[in-house]
């Protein structure tokens, strides 16, 4: 469609990993595989804690929150990757595109937050055990819980406006396997300074803020439970801090070094691939393999299931 002498843009181009052309055939099984066993761990997370009477509490209650929330998150983009790679139809239309865009972007600051909550709940079961269940109450923990998804939405469809409205008149191939921000950017005609500044500010508040909170709660955490006489005690508080921040590394770690540069570089999107499909994958066996709780809940229905 013309407009003017411009060419408008109605559709892009993903490239995926066409830099790995001749191994692509090999490369959707395991993909698919990936995708298989982060929907299956994190589904297993979400109905063990809904049904085990033992894990209705609030730290699981957020666990299980941000297992949905993986789920989303990578079921955005990893399905239309898994078609480019079978189908090879590598085009996605312009509305898909910016659609993509948003509940990635809005998924990925809501994950980001959701930690912080988490972070949070761990403070004051630490460091107010005895009021604890006072506060944590059941309209604070569905409070916490929301509060992300509504302030992430809010924030991305922002910036999602502000890219979407740039001229693009070609060209239309991006360097991704998915849409995202700086690539779409680095495609637009007119002048995209304002997109780009208001998605770097946004990975200030929206990642690597939340990721600084996360930081000074858990050392006011670790020196509390330094304190603790009980060797039982300060084990299981440190078992239950280092799961919370193997998590917190892995999944603020990636996003921090995309999206806190002003423009994407060659490698962005396998960088992009580890944290957005590697990382929501194993944090189901990181929470199951080192929470004491969690592995004897699934021992148990294990041994009924042979039983």
């Amino acid at each position: 469609m013309a407009q003017g002498n411009k060419t408008v843009v109605e559709e892009f181009i993903l490239l995926t990993f066409a830099d790995l052309h001749q191994v692509q055939i090999l490369i959707f099984p395991c993909f698919l595989l990936t995708y298989i066993t982060c929907i299956i761990g994190n589904l297993a997370i979400i109905i063990v804690v809904k049904l085990e009477p033992s894990l209705q509490k609030p730290m699981y209650f957020f666990i299980s929150v941000f297992s949905a929330s993986e789920i989303m998150f990578v079921s955005v983009t990893v399905p239309k990757l898994l078609a480019i790679l079978i189908a090879h139809d590598n085009t996605i239309s312009f509305i898909g595109c910016f659609t993509q865009m948003c509940f990635f972007g809005s998924l990925g600051v809501n994950g980001c937050h959701l930690v912080m909550v988490m972070a949070f709940d761990r403070h004051v079961a630490i460091n107010n055990p005895l009021r604890y269940p006072t506060i944590m109450t059941q309209k604070v923990c569905f409070g916490l819980a929301t509060f992300p998804w509504v302030f992430a939405f809010s924030s991305v469809i922002i910036q999602t406006i502000l890219t979407a409205q740039l001229e693009y008149c070609g060209p239309n191939t991006i360097d991704h396997y998915f849409c995202d921000f700086a690539p779409i950017q680095n495609l637009a005609c007119s002048d995209a300074s304002i997109s780009i500044m208001s998605t770097s500010y946004a990975a200030i508040v929206d990642i690597i803020l939340p990721f600084l909170i996360v930081i000074g709660v858990y050392v006011r955490i670790i020196m509390t439970i330094t304190k603790i006489k009980s060797k039982d005690g300060k084990k299981k508080a440190f078992s239950t801090c280092t799961t919370h921040l193997i998590v917190a590394s892995l999944f603020y770690g990636g996003p921090m070094i995309v999206y806190a540069k002003s423009n994407g570089s060659y490698y962005d999107k396998y960088l992009t691939f580890i944290y957005t499909t590697f990382t929501p994958t194993i944090n189901p066996f990181i929470y199951t393999f080192r929470n004491r709780d969690v592995k004897e809940v699934f021992s148990n229905l294990v041994k009924r299931a042979v039983l």
